[in-house]
C-alpha cells in the first residue's frame, strides 16, 4: 500500500471517529419525567427541550413512571426521589427491574437527602441531582446515563451468550463421547457426523447434540436423580 493510500485510510478513519463522537454529543435522548410539581414539570420539559432531548413521557406519580416507562421505554427516566403515591426510590427499583437498557436519573429538592447503598444497587441510579440541576450538569448527566445504560445492557448480553455458548459447547462435547461409544469412531470423527447432520438439517449443532443425549436411554432418569 502506497504512502498515500495510508494518508487517505487514516484520514478517513479520524473523520469517522470525529463523526462518530460528534453524533454522540448531539444525539437525542428519548427522556421520561416523573415530577408531581406541575410547574417544575412544565420547565423541565422546555429545558430539555431546549437541550435537544425527546420528552416521550411526563407523569406525576411512582406508579405511572413504571407503567409509562414499561409502555414507551425511554431511554432515560428523570425521577423524583419523592413522589405522591410513595417513594420514588421504589418506582426506580420496579424500572431497574423490569425494563433492561433505561437508566434512572434521581433528582431532589431536599438537600439533606441521602441514597443508602441499597438503594443505589437496587435502583442502580446512576447520578443522584439536586433540584433545581444546572442545565450543563442536567444534559450531561442525562447523556451520560443512556451510555452507560447502553453499556450495561450490552454487556449482560454479552455474559448471557458467552453463558449460552458455554452451555452449547458442553452438551455438544457430551454427544461425541455418546457417538464415539455407540461408533467406535474417533473424537474428530464423532465431531464429523455432528458437523454433517446439522449441515445437513441446517439446523444448529447443539440441537442435533441436544437430541443424541435425548436418545441416550437412562440419561434424563440420571440426570433428574
Amino acid at each position: 500500500m502506497s504512502p498515500e493510500s495510508v494518508r487517505n485510510k487514516a484520514g478517513a478513519r479520524f473523520r469517522a471517529d470525529t463523526d462518530s463522537r460528534q453524533m454522540s454529543e448531539t444525539a437525542k435522548i428519548r427522556v421520561l419525567i416523573a415530577e408531581d410539581d406541575d410547574n417544575a414539570r412544565s420547565l423541565l420539559v422546555e429545558l430539555l427541550a431546549t437541550l435537544g432531548h425527546t420528552v416521550v413521557s411526563e407523569v406525576a406519580t411512582g406508579r405511572e413512571a413504571y407503567e409509562s416507562a414499561r409502555d414507551v421505554v425511554p431511554d432515560v427516566v428523570l425521577l423524583d426521589v419523592h413522589m405522591p403515591d410513595g417513594s420514588g426510590i421504589e418506582a426506580a427499583e420496579r424500572i431497574t427491574q423490569n425494563i433492561p437498557g433505561v437508566a434512572v436519573v434521581l433528582f431532589s429538592g431536599d438537600q439533606s437527602l441521602t441514597l443508602s447503598d441499597r438503594d443505589v444497587t437496587a435502583t442502580a441510579a446512576i447520578a443522584f441531582l439536586p433540584k433545581p440541576a444546572p442545565p450543563r450538569v442536567l444534559d450531561s448527566t442525562i447523556r451520560l446515563a443512556a451510555t452507560r445504560a447502553k453499556e450495561l445492557l450490552n454487556a449482560r448480553k454479552d455474559a448471557e451468550a458467552a453463558k449460552q455458548a458455554l452451555e452449547n459447547r458442553k452438551t455438544i462435547e457430551r454427544a461425541k463421547g455418546i457417538l464415539m461409544r455407540r461408533t467406535g469412531s474417533s473424537e474428530q470423527e464423532a465431531y464429523r457426523i455432528l458437523q454433517r447432520t446439522s449441515q445437513d438439517r441446517s439446523v444448529p449443532m447443539v440441537e442435533i447434540a441436544k437430541a443424541v443425549l435425548a436418545s441416550e436411554p437412562g440419561l434424563h432418569d440420571t440426570a433428574k436423580g
